[in-house]
Parts: structure tokens; C-alpha cells; sequence
């Protein structure tokens, strides 16, 4: 990489009325977040429904490869030239639930990547990852976690073994987490010697109220940008490549 990259974080608090609602203000979003200059787009653990695992007891709350209803994501994607990152409820085509960051790449959807660390009533409804998934941007190696992925260091190290150099974690962490929210992103950047990036989920759901804090780490741990509101915002930060120098 040559190139200093731009991403958004975006805190979301998500909207009622099922994935249609949501993609609407997804979109809204994203151009909103390519007019800072983003080329990445990160958004919450399962931001295309909200943290409600009841919702996926119904067949209109899971996701498909390919799923026309994402049609408006798609284009907004394609048009303005940014890879954005969603979180849902995914059907593999041999129906295999999984809980998913979907990427959608300008040039179509790429391979989806799935939590590995899932926990307490998730593991009711979706089966493990096997690891971060992995994407490239203008020359920059991206990881992707979800929300606990970032609680297990082994994840993270993976990451870094890939050649990742930034670390991207859609999450859902709730009030009185704040402490654990600050290790976690800062530990993971330090001790791999690379960024994270946390796109958090805003508002109040189904577990409690968002305690906000998207933001960005540099590789020595330190934050970089953070948001001081628990609704729905944009954290922006422009990474260089020679930050990461001294460090590796």
C-alpha cells in the first residue's frame, strides 16, 4: 500500500421495520460517509435488523447471497466507488445460518465473512466461522470481526499472520462495557501491530443502551478518533500506510 486509506465507522442505531427500513438508511450512510472521502464503509453486528435475535425467527429477518432486497446498498456501492461492510443474519445456499459481515464491493458482492466466536443465544441460532475474513483495498489487507471475535487475541493474531493491516470490528457493545470496549480495540491494535476500526451499535435494543465510542486505534494502542454520542453518527479517520512503519 502507497496510499492513505479513508474508512467510516458508522454507529447505527437501527430502525424498525426489518432489513427494507434499514437498507434505505444504510445507503443514506454511505453517501453521506463518501463525502468525507471514505473508500470503507463499516457498519454494527447485525445492522441490517438491529441486536434482536428473536426478529430471526422469522424467515424475512435472514439474508442471501445476491438478496435483491440489498439491491439499494449495491448501487450506492457501485456509484460512488466504496466497499461497505453490513452486518446480518445469513443463509449459506445449503441453508447453513450464520451471523455475518456481508461485503459489497463496487464491482458486486464478495465473499461474506462469519463470526467465530459466537456466544450464549447465538449459538442457538447461528453456526461458527472458522476465522477473520480478509479483503483488500488500494493495496491495504482489511480483517473482519464481529463484536466477540475482538474479546478472543487469537483472532486478532490470525489477522495479523494474514498480513492484516487493519482490523475491522462491527459490534454491539452496551453501557457499563466501556472499559472492556477501550482494551479490546487498543490491545488487539497493539499487540498486531496494525489499526482497528469499531463500528458499534448506537441506540437502545434488545441487550441495552449502546454505549457509542466508534472510533479508530493506530498501531501503538492509542485512539485516533472516538465518538461521544450513543445514536447514530459517523467516525471518519484517514490511516497512513507509514504509521505503521516503526511498528513492524
Amino acid at each position: 500500500m502507497n496510499s492513505a486509506l479513508t474508512v467510516a465507522a458508522i454507529q447505527y442505531e437501527a430502525l424498525d421495520g426489518g432489513v427494507p427500513a434499514n437498507v434505505q438508511e444504510h445507503a443514506r450512510l454511505i453517501e453521506d460517509a463518501h463525502s468525507r472521502g471514505a473508500r470503507l464503509v463499516v457498519f454494527p453486528e447485525l445492522s441490517l435488523t438491529g441486536y434482536d435475535l428473536e426478529l430471526y425467527g422469522t424467515e424475512e429477518a435472514w439474508v442471501t447471497q445476491g438478496d435483491p432486497r440489498l439491491d439499494r446498498i449495491r448501487e450506492t456501492a457501485k456509484r460512488t466507488g466504496t466497499t461497505v461492510i453490513v452486518g446480518a443474519g445469513f443463509r449459506e445456499g445449503d441453508g447453513t445460518p450464520r451471523l455475518a459481515s456481508l461485503v459489497i464491493r463496487p464491482a458486486g458482492d464478495a465473499a461474506p465473512a462469519f463470526k467465530t466466536h459466537v456466544h450464549g443465544a447465538e449459538r442457538e441460532l447461528f453456526v461458527p466461522g472458522g476465522g477473520p475474513g480478509l479483503l483488500e483495498i488500494d493495496g491495504w489487507r482489511i480483517a473482519l470481526a464481529i463484536c466477540f471475535d475482538a474479546a478472543v487475541p487469537s483472532h486478532a493474531s490470525a489477522a495479523a499472520e494474514a498480513g492484516a493491516d487493519l482490523y475491522a470490528v462491527s459490534a454491539v457493545y452496551v453501557q457499563g462495557e466501556e472499559h472492556r470496549l477501550g482494551l479490546h480495540l487498543g490491545a488487539r491494535s497493539m499487540d498486531n501491530r496494525m489499526f482497528s476500526v469499531l463500528a458499534n451499535m448506537g441506540g437502545s435494543g434488545a441487550i441495552g443502551e449502546s454505549c457509542g465510542l466508534s472510533g479508530a486505534w493506530g498501531p501503538d494502542g492509542r485512539v485516533l478518533t472516538q465518538l461521544d454520542v450513543r445514536g447514530s453518527a459517523i467516525a471518519a479517520v484517514t490511516l497512513q500506510p507509514e504509521a505503521l512503519l516503526p511498528f513492524r
